[in-house]
């Protein structure tokens, strides 16, 4: 992630006329539910509690935190409402799209969504290559196995959390044919998408992210990538090419099954074909 949109709801600012740079907040807007928490704020919370991570996602090792249940700060927000997504932003641009079931399972036995808050006065350390540590808040999954939690789904940098309707019916261009079975590689390469690319990539002009390249425009990736190198870039970037800021990271057979990368291409190279329907344009209440 590098890219930066400084994103309204939060980041460093400096107070007019003081010079003094303001707190970073996390925003949470979930239904009617609309508020700004501080570090200082959330770690004075009751529900507050060390959490140790066993295999971090992100520093691909064990980590400590300080953190609050994500139900804690949401769950009464999503109780009240119908959420079908969870749209979490982090302040370079990615995006990831988590199904309001994902963070439900967690009070029924499934993986428990929290928000790690790094402490100013004691900061995480830097990020594996960048330059940068994880906070100052932090999505993180106690027991992530227990419900097939994806690595883009453990967004760091976090400004906000919001309610957002399903990629699917918010993005027409990621529909495909509704008569494809549910197992089939295509409706499966969607889901791999929408979990492990949308948070970085858009497709003919769906999503949010602004890491990398639109796979859809001007021309779809399948059209111009051998089917072994879009493989081979996909488990390994560095394998294909290298340049500067190159900020892909791979995604072994662990995180992204040879099953679900067979579904992802299957489902990049159906939309090249069906280019017309699936750059439709939108709606200005979905961009």
């Amino acid at each position: 992630m590098g890219f930066r949109i400084l994103w309204s709801f939060v980041f460093w600012v400096f107070v007019a006329n003081t010079g003094v740079a303001a707190e970073r907040a996390l925003s949470l807007s979930i239904g009617d539910q609309k508020q700004r928490f501080t570090a200082a704020e959330l770690f004075a919370r009751s529900d507050t509690a060390t959490l140790i991570v066993p295999n971090d996602v992100s520093y691909n090792r064990e980590m400590t935190y300080r953190a609050v249940p994500l139900l804690g700060l949401i769950g009464s927000a999503l109780k009240t409402v119908s959420v079908d997504t969870i749209e979490a932003r982090a302040t370079d641009g990615f995006v990831s799209h988590i199904p309001s079931a994902l963070v439900l399972k967690g009070a029924d036995g499934g993986a428990v969504a929290w928000i790690a808050v790094e402490d100013p006065q004691a900061p995480w350390p830097n990020l594996p290559n960048q330059k940068k540590s994880a906070g100052p808040f932090y999505l993180v999954w106690e027991n992530p196995e227990r419900s097939n939690v994806g690595r883009e789904q453990w967004p760091y940098a976090l400004a906000s959390l919001s309610d957002a309707e399903d990629p699917i019916k918010r993005w027409p261009q990621l529909s495909v044919d509704e008569a494809l079975p549910e197992t089939s590689p295509e409706v499966r390469g969607r889901a791999a998408f929408i979990t492990n690319c949308l948070p970085c990539h858009r497709l003919y002009g769906a999503g949010l992210g602004d890491i990398g390249p639109d796979l859809g425009k001007p021309m779809n990736v399948t059209q111009y990538m051998t089917e072994a190198g879009l493989r081979a870039l996909i488990r390994d970037p560095k394998s294909v090419r290298t340049w500067p800021r190159q900020q892909m990271i791979g995604f072994d057979k662990a995180t992204l099954s040879d099953a679900d990368l067979s579904g992802l291409i299957s489902y990049l190279t159906y939309l090249g074909k069906h280019k017309p329907a699936a750059d439709a344009a939108l709606p200005a209440s979905a961009q």
